[in-house]
């Protein structure tokens, strides 16, 4: 399972292999409701604020998750242009005003630092969205990600973007992460996937060239309100914390954006341990995938 086994949930990327830098475009279905918790102290973003307690408008159409640092949130403009001539938005007296909150990661050090993705990259990877399993690893916005560079610029391993879902509470929860992270990542039952140790750990960050991010979108069909929703949220980043040690740091702009898209009956708290379990699993992933591909 994948985000998009959540039902109405789409997927897109596109992907400059050369350039290591991508854009990744979740679709959401209407009615929704959506909010995002920021836990790093360097996050890149557009419209997050929107997505706050007591804010007017609830429903997005898209989440946009890029590369290319602060250049990248470019790429939500082309996004926006799409959704607009495909007729969705916020409806207002002029017409649809497409809702796009977006979230970058900081990828200028893997590849051409010149090559950012703009309005036409956005665009591309939105043309590109199916319900299909997400294609995972060095795809989209975890195209050039790299992780485990606290302990010096030797140390760094691909990230990449990765996926998972399951089913709990009469629920169907998605996760999908991009993994670029300061840190070194582990699974949720502690299995070091980047060559680290849960207990040892360098008496200080390395002065390495740091910039980083791990980008969640977690997604369920389970009808839940916003306060609530906020809870999801923070399970969510829960689970980074507890993938990627040191997780959430000055270095890291961490977000996790929660959707709920359905009507179905849940427990609240079956489905926030599902997202616990669908983080960590696509953050695994993740890293798994971007692995396989290094040695091939």
């Amino acid at each position: 399972m994948s985000i998009t086994s959540v039902p109405g949930i789409g997927v897109g990327h596109w992907t400059d292999s050369i350039g290591r830098t991508g854009v990744t475009v979740v679709t959401l279905p209407e009615p929704n409701r959506v909010v995002a918790e920021v836990r790093g102290a360097a996050p890149g973003s557009r419209e997050l604020a929107l997505l706050g307690p007591g804010m007017r408008i609830e429903e997005i159409q898209a989440i946009v998750l890029t590369g290319g640092s602060a250049f990248g949130l470019a790429a939500a403009d082309g996004v926006v242009r799409a959704l607009e001539a495909d007729g969705r938005g916020h409806q207002t007296a002029r017409g649809p005003v497409p809702i796009v909150p977006t979230a970058v990661i900081y990828d200028l050090l893997a590849g051409d630092p010149s090559a950012r993705p703009g309005p036409e990259q956005g665009a591309a990877a939105y043309a590109a969205v199916t319900t299909d399993p997400v294609a995972m690893g060095s795809v989209g916005a975890g195209t050039g990600a790299l992780v485990a560079g606290w302990r010096g610029p030797e140390h760094f391993r691909p990230g990449g973007l990765g996926s998972a879902g399951t089913r709990s509470g009469g629920a169907t929860v998605g996760a999908l992460a991009v993994v670029n992270a300061v840190g070194d990542v582990f699974t949720l039952e502690g299995e070091s996937l980047t060559g680290g140790s849960l207990r040892s750990s360098p008496p200080g960050i390395h002065p390495a060239p740091l910039e980083n991010t791990t980008l969640v979108v977690v997604a369920t069909d389970a009808r839940i309100e916003r306060n609530d929703l906020l809870r999801l949220a923070v399970r969510a980043q829960d689970a980074v914390a507890a993938c990627i040690r040191p997780g959430h740091t000055r270095y890291d702009g961490d977000v996790a954006f929660a959707v709920s898209c359905g009507e179905a009956e849940a427990d609240l708290d079956a489905v926030g341990e599902a997202v616990f379990a669908a983080v960590g699993d696509a953050i695994e992933a993740a890293i798994r995938r971007a692995d396989s591909e290094d040695e091939g």
